[in-house]
């Protein structure tokens, strides 16, 4: 898949304020600071579509993108360490996690999680949490320029390895990076094969 059009389409907190679920939906999250403005700008050839900040917490709403008319991106706000109040932070947490649960047509999470680091505590109970509600999701490892590749490997084999302490199954995990373009189109032929299974909502058929 080549993404020819990126085009905003909304920006809110509520499910029900979300678009028209007559297309396939993969939402983007991870840790503040993971890279997630970046990757999506690298995907989808437009380096301000969405908003990068040297500061974290720069994502504080559900956003919508809509790429080839075809499919919705979402850019969700990030979690873990931001100098953002906790209230404020609890309050995106919240409505993200009602976001995930609900929305229906919502094929897939990109978890992203930084290559550079060994597992996360935050991270790891995220995808537990994915895991616990039936929520479909991968994992995408993030600036694996930044690090030589046997450390990238073994950062990997440590999140492999804590997850089959909890996991009957591993899921899936892409390798990226944002400078290079590096994991994109592997990416985007995922969303693409994955698309395929999407079924249009029953209210939404005639």
């Amino acid at each position: 898949m080549k993404v020819k059009t990126a085009e905003f389409v909304i920006s809110n907190t509520r499910v029900d304020m979300c678009p028209k679920p007559s297309i396939p939906e993969y939402a983007f999250i991870g840790r503040s600071n993971v890279g997630k403005s970046s990757l999506i700008n690298s995907m989808c050839n437009n380096k301000k579509l969405a908003k990068t900040s040297s500061t974290p917490g720069k994502t504080q709403l559900i956003n919508h993108f809509i790429i080839n008319n075809d499919w919705y991106l979402v850019d969700l706000p990030g979690y873990g360490f931001t100098k953002t109040p906790v209230h404020l932070k609890q309050k995106w947490m919240n409505f993200t996690r009602n976001y995930l649960r609900h929305r229906e047509n919502l094929m897939c999470v990109f978890v992203l999680l930084d290559s550079r680091h060994n597992v996360q505590k935050v991270d790891d109970e995220f995808m537990e949490w994915l895991g616990d509600n039936g929520i479909p999701f991968v994992m995408v490892f993030t600036k694996m320029d930044k690090l030589d590749p046997r450390d990238i490997e073994g950062n990997i084999q440590a999140y492999q390895d804590k997850m089959s302490e909890k996991w009957s199954f591993l899921p899936q995990h892409f390798l990226t990076s944002s400078e290079k373009k590096e994991g994109n189109e592997e990416i985007l032929k995922f969303i693409e094969e994955t698309s395929k299974g999407f079924v249009k909502p029953v209210d939404d058929r005639f």
